[in-house]
């Protein structure tokens, strides 16, 4: 019952009914893949607003933001490169790296996987999260 009135709350059904509108009619219309990707490019524009307007604010660059902004930039590349554009068949290892466009999609994934890489380790050395160790270290301690 706890989590029944905390989903109104927090007003998730308004998300829940976004979505599902949107996705009915993008189902409608067939164009599916056309809705995520503009969806991931609105995403990409808030990520970059949202880094400019902390950058104001605050005086400085939260990488988190423009990392995110930049994993997002790749997925979508990625959803692109292999719904859209790849029509070739992968048989072997060798049919893989024969096709450039392979070639490509192995790239931007090794890309994505660096990217989530440098996205946890910038959030394991931001000073906020430093913090928040140390206060919890010494709470222990006492």
């Amino acid at each position: 019952m706890r989590r029944f009135m905390k989903f109104f709350q927090d007003k998730f059904y308004i998300e829940i009914i976004i979505a599902s509108i949107l996705f009915i009619v993008a189902l409608f219309l067939n164009l599916m893949l056309e809705f995520i990707i503009y969806m991931l490019y609105f995403i990409i524009y808030l990520e970059i607003v949202r880094a400019v307007i902390n950058f104001i604010r605050e005086q400085r660059v939260i990488i988190s933001f423009l990392v995110d902004a930049f994993i997002i930039l790749a997925l979508r590349e990625l959803i692109v490169n292999l719904v859209k554009i790849n029509n070739e068949k992968i048989d072997s290892f060798d049919a893989l790296l024969s096709s450039n466009l392979n070639y490509n999609i192995l790239i931007i994934s090794g890309v994505i996987l660096f990217l989530f890489i440098v996205r946890y380790l910038s959030i394991k050395t931001s000073p906020k999260y430093l913090i928040e160790k140390l206060k919890k270290e010494k709470e222990e301690s006492q």
